[in-house]
């Protein structure tokens, strides 16, 4: 017997899509997960809004989201519900409980990522998952780190940021000593504290790198090649900001504070922006330099 798709006209048959979303089991897994996550999420959405640090975490879920909706298609296509799904699921419970019991966030928070890998396992199985991995990995940005790395590595980039710093103004002739993260200028000192650690615009960069990647070029080590990059771009931007607040504020010291110092940070970064976009531009350069390079060597061969 035909199916109702075979017995309907060409033009409306090319617009039934092949799978129908499951809007069903999307809404009740997605139900059921609000309602085991929601003490987790609602403390997680107010450390956005209380952490300038993640001030970002509000558009990780919307951008991943929508990556996956227009995925969608794809991912349907390849749906193969795998029961394994319900191991992961279990494990991610597991390590809710842990968390809770032991008041670690990160692990409450992460475990709620692998609820949703599983979720995507039962429903689609691993070819589902496998074209649903960057959006997930996206997801990572939108969760803190635990305190014990994160203040080792806002440590060392307050370091890297007040050396770099003091090198520059040396450069540019400004009297500088340097006892750690704090810099001796001549009329007042300059700490270099967490918030000028550049940890801010290295988790904002890595993130927007990461998405730049994926609507403006096609080759997937591009995003991870971004991401690379966005690293030393974040610091050397960062510690500009120390060195432009170090020059100012031996003109007037009120240069370096309040409303005109963090408007100072966002100009520095969309410079960071802009030179992340610059990079894109010469990794590609380099990129076709050397496929010519190599077209030419292989035509010259045969």
């Amino acid at each position: 017997m035909a199916s109702v798709a075979d017995r309907l006209p060409d033009e409306t048959r090319r617009a039934v899509p092949e799978h129908a979303v499951p809007w069903g089991a999307v809404v009740w897994f997605g139900a059921l997960m609000l309602l085991c996550y929601w003490p987790v999420l609602k403390r997680l959405v107010l450390q956005w809004y209380n952490d300038e640090d993640m001030g970002h975490g509000f558009f990780v879920p919307l951008m991943a989201a929508y990556i996956f909706w227009q995925r969608r298609e794809d991912i349907l296509n390849a749906a193969k519900p795998n029961y394994w799904g319900l191991a992961i699921m279990a494990y991610a419970a597991l390590q809710l409980m842990i968390g809770a019991l032991g008041a670690e966030l990160f692990l409450q928070r992460t475990a709620f990522l692998f609820t949703l890998v599983g979720a995507v396992v039962l429903l689609g199985g691993v070819p589902a998952l496998k074209r649903s991995a960057f959006p997930l990995a996206l997801l990572a940005f939108m969760i803190p780190l635990p305190a014990i790395v994160y203040n080792q590595i806002t440590f060392k980039l307050q370091l890297l940021a007040s050396r770099i710093a003091e090198g520059a103004l040396m450069l540019l002739g400004a009297p500088v000593l340097r006892e750690g993260n704090i810099l001796e200028l001549a009329n007042q000192r300059l700490n270099v504290v967490e918030a000028c650690s550049g940890i801010r615009s290295l988790l904002s960069l890595g993130f927007l790198s990461l998405v730049y990647a994926y609507f403006f070029d096609s080759k997937p080590w591009m995003r991870w090649a971004l991401l690379a990059a966005a690293i030393p771009i974040a610091v050397m931007a960062n510690a500009g900001r120390v060195t432009i607040s170090g020059i100012l504020s031996e003109y007037n010291p009120e240069l370096a504070k309040g409303f005109l110092h963090m408007l100072e940070g966002w100009i520095i970064f969309m410079v960071a922006v802009v030179l992340m976009i610059i990079t894109h531009q010469v990794l590609n350069s380099i990129y076709r330099m050397v496929h010519n390079r190599h077209d030419q060597t292989g035509a010259t061969a045969q």
